[in-house]
């Protein structure tokens, strides 16, 4: 975990309270924003899953790994107080020798779940041909298959609607993916159809689900 102790913010729940009660249950979310442009709902996103969380006496703490793309659509003044930000440029600054905490090993494991919303076409068929040219994507690789994964895909219909696309989450789902499927609505380029990244509060729900499931499953 030194890896994430450097980091300039320290990862601690944004949502109260201050100081936990007993009866609260500490749990770790690795959050992944893509280059979609549904990444403009990460800030709204992460407070969803600290607030719902909180609700069920879970006292979540949130990092966010984002592609350079991501970035294009929020900033890290957006996020709630207290989640970290991680990018590509610091998979590569945190380590200086052999010896070093590897990044996304120390996020891999760190995270109790990852959820990937939004997932963009490009890193969902990065994600089934295993493909890990960058921070999310090497987690991805990395990850323990024990633990939760939860992806939310968001793109235009037509690509939703794309045979490689009918393909890509069936193996998802068979790789043992939770897919939170996209909704129907105006998109942002203009088009109407499905492929709209489903709504904050519903993805947060199935994040907090997956972790309630696995207290179950312990």
């Amino acid at each position: 975990m030194s890896a994430i102790a450097n980091s300039d913010t320290n990862a601690a729940p944004a949502s109260p309270p201050t100081s936990n009660p007993s009866s609260f249950r500490t749990k770790h979310v690795l959050l992944g924003a893509t280059g979609s442009v549904a990444s403009i709902k990460i800030p709204q996103l992460a407070q969803n899953i600290l607030t719902l969380g909180h609700h069920h006496n879970l006292s979540i703490t949130i990092s966010i790994a984002a592609s350079a793309s991501s970035l294009h659509f929020f900033r890290q003044s957006q996020l709630p107080p207290k989640v970290t930000l991680y990018t590509d440029k610091d998979e590569w600054s945190q380590w200086q020798k052999i010896g070093d905490p590897v990044l996304h090993i120390e996020l891999r494991k760190w995270a109790d779940l990852v959820v990937v919303a939004p997932l963009d076409a490009n890193t969902m068929a990065k994600v089934v041909g295993g493909f890990c040219d960058n921070l999310l994507t090497c987690v991805l690789r990395a990850w323990d298959m024990r633990r939760p994964r939860v992806v939310a895909p968001a793109m235009n219909h037509m690509m939703w609607e794309h045979l490689v696309t009918n393909v890509q989450v069936r193996q998802l789902r068979e790789m043992g993916f939770v897919v939170v499927d996209p909704v129907e609505k105006a998109l942002a380029c203009g088009d109407y159809g499905m492929g709209a990244m489903a709504e904050p509060e519903h993805i947060a729900k199935v994040v907090v689900e997956q972790l309630l499931l696995q207290e179950t499953d312990q």
